[in-house]
């Protein structure tokens, strides 16, 4: 097996560079979304221990990614994630995806362990709605919006909230959610995410177009991200981006990214599942080939 050679990048065969690394840390949740999908991992699996982690994203950055997202489950069910945080190599960005019911007390203690910024799932403002939707005890609503609060005045900004649009049950609150994030002077930004239907939901499939449609005829300017050519949208002085992964070719053309799940499988494609490279018992010395093989077999526009 070999180290990663100097400036040495992957990219497959499709010319798609390597930049991004996502890693789920955990498959427990202490929520249970009805749209769930577990990152595209379908069964148990066990949690990396934190040596493991650092070895992925170490070998990860001989590669000159330099970008990771850590998510779950839930993240922070993890008591040894500021461990980790401290461990890992300098990268350009960290960030974590998290349901923000545990991050009131530990969001400082993130920030000083590495951790730059925190993407926080909110699908509504409604406590009624929020408990239906998660499957939550009730009082959890209240515990999320702390954690908001906590994330800005620690400095994980910009806080990206992520509203999953569900029809008939949340797609008519997006002025109010667009209302509450202007609130925080540009510390948080709207997500928009169109359902990726894999728990069989047809009844909450939005018209996405027609969404897009409307943000466009209320807003007063729109930029396009170049990586996946997702065009935000500038509201009253509030920023709201539309995240559309389902039946997209430009968000598989312009993919960046590698998935490594719960158990330690190197996830090449989000929407394909039996071409995982498992790098859970890998050595330093071997991770690097385990890399190049993963890449080796990403395919383009959600094949499968």
């Amino acid at each position: 097996m070999s180290s990663a050679g100097k400036g040495e990048v992957l990219t497959d065969s499709y010319r798609r560079t390597v930049r991004s690394l996502r890693m789920s840390i955990t498959d427990r949740c202490n929520l249970n979304c009805i749209y769930c999908h577990n990152e595209g991992h379908i069964g148990h699996s066990r949690e990396m221990p934190v040596d493991t982690i650092v070895n992925i994203v170490e070998a990860a950055s001989q590669f000159g990614i330099d970008r990771l997202k850590l998510s779950g489950g839930e993240p922070l069910l993890r008591k040894d994630l500021e461990e980790a945080l401290t461990r890992l190599p300098d990268m350009k960005d960290i960030s974590l995806t998290t349901n923000a019911v545990l991050l009131r007390d530990r969001a400082s203690s993130l920030k000083e362990a590495g951790l730059n910024r925190v993407n926080i799932s909110l699908d509504t403002l409604d406590p009624e709605k929020y408990h239906q939707i998660t499957n939550c005890p009730k009082g959890t609503f209240d515990k999320v919006i702390d954690g908001i609060h906590e994330a800005v005045d620690s400095g994980l900004t910009p806080v990206k909230l992520n509203m999953v649009l569900l029809k008939d049950l949340n797609d008519n609150e997006i002025a109010d959610m667009l209302d509450f994030t202007r609130s925080y002077n540009g510390d948080v930004i709207l997500q928009l995410i169109e359902l990726m239907d894999f728990r069989d939901l047809p009844q909450y499939r939005i018209d996405a177009s027609e969404v897009e449609r409307s943000l466009f005829a209320v807003s007063s300017g729109v930029k396009v991200r170049e990586l996946h050519k997702r065009k935000k949208y500038v509201i009253n002085g509030a920023e709201v981006e539309f995240v559309r992964p389902v039946d997209n070719t430009e968000f598989c053309a312009n993919c960046n990214r590698l998935r490594v799940t719960a158990d330690g499988q190197l996830k090449p494609c989000l929407l394909v599942s039996d071409n995982h490279v498992d790098v859970s018992n890998a050595s330093k010395e071997e991770l690097p080939d385990l890399f190049r093989l993963a890449v080796s077999k990403r395919v383009p526009f959600c094949r499968n």
